[in-house]
């Protein structure tokens, strides 16, 4: 298991570095799982990823206090807000759709806001 926990964390961190620029994909979740894997797979890539220069802060505050860092809510929310406009305007949905498109924004944006920022 040490080896598939390894490889995931590896492609965890592949997808993070990936989401850095691509706005449609986030970074910092794919680098939790990373740690997580890490975590149960090499102590010393672990403690690489949590002791990164960029990463690394986020990950911390996580890790020891649940903490969302402000800019980081404000930059997730604008965007899904975005995201939503575009799809409103963009597609014209059916009520059904466009309540349940909302639903699935509304849900992890509370769970974002009710974070303690740092």
């Amino acid at each position: 298991m040490r080896y598939v926990f390894l490889c995931l964390g590896w492609f965890f961190v592949a997808l993070g570095v990936i989401g850095a620029f691509l706005p449609v994909l986030p970074t910092t979740p794919f680098l939790l799982l990373a740690v997580a894997c890490f975590a149960r797979s090499s102590p010393k890539l672990e403690a690489w990823l949590m002791e990164h220069k960029t990463f690394g802060p986020p990950l911390k505050n996580w890790r020891e206090r649940g903490a969302i860092s402000r800019r980081a809510k404000i930059m997730a929310i604008s965007l899904m807000v975005l995201s939503y406009a575009g799809f409103w305007f963009g597609s014209h949905p059916a009520a059904w759709l466009a309540i349940l498109v909302a639903a699935c924004m509304i849900g992890p944006a509370i769970f974002m806001l009710t974070r303690p920022s740092n």
